[in-house]
């Protein structure tokens, strides 16, 4: 699914950098371009970094729900 249709990110990679340390809305607009242009998508993208940050553990960021 598409989280970021400005900047066609999907919530596979949003996941993604989580998994690679990503841990505020401010590293996903640096990393991947999220919530740089509209802005629509920031919630989501904001619900999926809290998802993935309540997961045991970091490894685990990926099988939180996807």
């Amino acid at each position: 699914m598409y989280v970021c249709v400005c900047q066609a990110v999907t919530e596979r990679q949003v996941r993604d950098a989580v998994e690679q340390g990503v841990s505020s809305m401010r590293g996903l607009r640096e990393e991947l371009g999220v919530a740089s242009e509209c802005g629509r998508c920031a919630r989501c993208a904001h619900g999926i970094l809290k998802e993935c940050k309540n997961c045991p553990r970091q490894e685990d960021a990926l099988a939180c729900a996807a």
